[in-house]
């Protein structure tokens, strides 16, 4: 098979992180690695060992000392049983007059700078006041906020206390905001009078009104940057009382931490708890050993509230970071903006998701900015096509780390991504992350390499959910993860280990192109219709029933279906992908559904062409742009018959 191309290789591996952690295990464990594939079988065979030393490497504050380090199997592995710690906590080590600990902008706000002193006194105000309201342990803080520095602040406050966030964003519906937090039921309820994208306010006090009034018995809303007057209580008139000091509430390791959903769009979303000790772990792992994220950097991941990239990089004040926070659209006023932030925040950490990367590509979007600072630019949400790992290459940053990663909302991190010891290959994962026990299965639970199969984790991490709310008897937990194979998780992405111990993931394998035997994901044909500058997104689907393959185009503006344009995707398809898995009919439609979270709703659309209604396969307050599935769903007959297009 031929290798992909080189695209970037480590100048300074030995000044990483992940060497410096290697170098303390010589010296304090008599281990030694020299090449990362060994030092991660020993991370996945000897578990126990490699999460302790983690505690000790990190120096992780434990109130009460552990009893032991793994009890139980998946799914109800428990870790570090009897240790009582405070995420929170973790955070506020980092505090230091160096550096910022937060930096902000939005569409009309310019770039300032939150302190880390205060940032503390923020934060211990509202912990102060939610003692005050009776919040303390195992209680519920439910968030509906854009991403803006007080939202920061009430998280560590709320983890302080050692209560439990759960947040949403303001784009999200209020019907699909109540189904998230009525499961929850929470003490507290912080809203957002108004808030801006793509150029235009919205105004939200009538949505939080109406949120607070779908929560029975709520005790208190809170509300953030409101203009006008609206009953509760307001996040100034809390931050004018006297500063006090700031506690932190021990917790179990495996006590609940936030409460992440599920994207919801086919029924109630899945409410995923994890724990303070699990993702303090995992989050330490992955931004400091993987990411090399160093003290006084500046970290950002363009979010919102309502997906865990927000979680992961608020996490990244863990890594002694400063968080960069941008509130507003990714493309206003234009696709460069989120660059020129990269430029003028000194951003050294640049995250952001597979589809924005495609968008620029698509846009021939090319960068003035200087950017010396920028080190790395991750990449998340789906999986990014060559092209897009071109383009950066291309436009962006000759010598950058680009770091396609994958993980989610299951976890709240990456199974896969960033080594800074290994070079980058032309659409290619870097490497499976320490600790994580991952494989490839066929359907017999045989791993495979270099075939295409079922992404698996085969040995327990601290960061998996340590269950589901209202899941008393793990009923959903485990219908979820290991029903497929008793005792190991399926993710539910396909996967191809290469033979280099790269990955390539090829989209979610409930979404399988499975075609007279040959199966794969649809992002192969992705990849091979983002060649295409006239198409602006695709999205393809596969009617097993009636072996029935449409492939759904958005145009370019000016652009036509031509029977040229046709007869060319298909030959691509079929030079890149196979000539099973040309699809039966081309149709160019006005736009792709897409979750909140930027995910095509790839099996929605699968079900409507299979004649289910349209309210059993979507939630529209968790759609981005539920529009596109009404066009689908207006269309539909036409759009599932294998006829003519006329």
């Amino acid at each position: 098979m031929k290798i992909p191309r080189l695209l970037w290789t480590p100048a300074h591996p030995e000044s990483s992180r992940l060497s410096h952690y290697v170098s303390w295990l010589a010296e304090t464990s008599g281990l030694h690695f020299t090449d990362y594939a060994d030092l991660w079988r020993w991370s996945t065979d000897e578990t126990e060992a490699f999460w302790e030393s983690l505690v000790r490497y990190f120096d992780i504050r434990f109130h009460s000392p552990y009893t032991s380090v793994l009890t139980g199997v998946m799914p109800r592995a428990h870790w570090f049983s009897g240790g009582t710690l405070n995420y929170a906590e973790q955070v506020f080590r980092n505090e230091t007059d160096a550096w910022p600990a937060l930096l902000f902008c939005s569409e009309n706000q310019p770039l300032t700078e939150i302190s880390w002193s205060e940032l503390r006194a923020q934060t211990a105000r509202f912990a102060a006041w939610l003692k005050e309201q009776g919040v303390g342990p195992g209680d519920r803080v439910a968030a509906y906020l854009p991403t803006v520095p007080e939202a920061t602040a009430a998280l560590l406050a709320t983890l302080s206390v050692g209560a439990i966030w759960s947040s949403t964003s303001p784009d999200f519906g209020v019907g699909a905001a109540a189904d998230r937090f009525a499961q929850i039921e929470p003490k507290v309820l912080l809203g957002i009078g108004t808030y801006r994208y793509g150029g235009k306010l919205f105004d939200k006090t009538e949505a939080v009104l109406a949120l607070a009034e779908a929560l029975p018995g709520l005790p208190a809303v809170v509300w953030v940057q409101q203009p006008g007057k609206a009953p509760g209580v307001y996040w100034e008139s809390i931050q004018q009382s006297p500063e006090p000091e700031l506690a932190f509430t021990p917790v179990e390791f495996n006590h609940p931490i936030w409460i992440l959903y599920s994207s919801g769009t086919t029924g109630l979303p899945k409410p995923i708890v994890h724990s303070h000790g699990g993702v303090l772990l995992e989050h330490l792992k992955y931004l400091v050993l993987h990411n090399d994220v160093r003290p006084g950097e500046r970290f950002f991941w363009y979010t919102t509230t309502g997906w865990m990239m927000w979680n992961f990089l608020n996490a990244s004040l863990l890594a002694g970071a400063t968080a960069v926070l941008y509130d507003g659209s990714p493309g206003y006023p234009g696709l460069d903006f989120l660059w020129q932030l990269a430029q003028d925040a000194r951003i050294a950490h640049f995250g952001t998701s597979a589809p924005f990367i495609g968008s620029c590509l698509k846009a021939g979007l090319t960068l003035p900015f200087d950017l010396p600072h920028l080190r790395t630019i991750g990449s998340t949400g789906s999986p990014l096509s060559a092209e897009g790992f071109d383009w950066v290459y291309a436009h962006v940053k000759p010598d950058v780390w680009l770091s396609s990663m994958s993980g989610g909302t299951d976890i709240c991190t990456a199974w896969v991504g960033a080594n800074p010891w290994r070079p980058v290959y032309e659409g290619e994962i870097q490497c499976r992350c320490l600790g994580c026990a991952m494989d490839s299965f066929d359907e017999d639970g045989h791993p495979l390499v270099d075939e295409v199969g079922e992404m698996v984790v085969t040995q327990p991490m601290p960061s998996m959910p340590v269950f589901f709310w209202n899941d008393p008897d793990f009923q959903r937990y485990t219908e979820s993860y290991f029903e497929t194979y008793p005792g190991v998780w399926r993710h539910g992405d396909w996967l191809k280990i290469t033979k280099r111990d790269t990955l390539v993931i090829l989209g979610r394998s409930d979404a399988t192109l499975n075609r007279q035997g040959v199966r794969i994901g649809t992002a192969e044909i992705y990849r091979a219709t983002d060649t295409f500058p006239e198409i602006r997104d695709s999205l393809i689907v596969h009617l097993e029933e009636t072996d029935y393959m449409p492939l759904f185009v958005v145009l370019q503006e000016g652009i036509e279906l031509s029977p040229a344009l046709d007869q060319r995707i298909r030959q691509a398809i079929r030079q890149a992908c196979s000539p099973r898995h040309v699809p039966d009919r081309i149709l160019a439609v006005p736009d792709i559904p897409y979750t909140l979270s930027g995910k095509k709703l790839e099996k929605p659309v699968k079900q409507l062409l299979q004649g289910k209604p349209l309210e059993k396969v979507m939630n529209p307050g968790s759609v981005r742009n539920p529009g596109a599935m009404e066009w689908f769903n207006h269309h539909k007959n036409r759009l599932s018959d294998h006829g003519s297009d006329s």
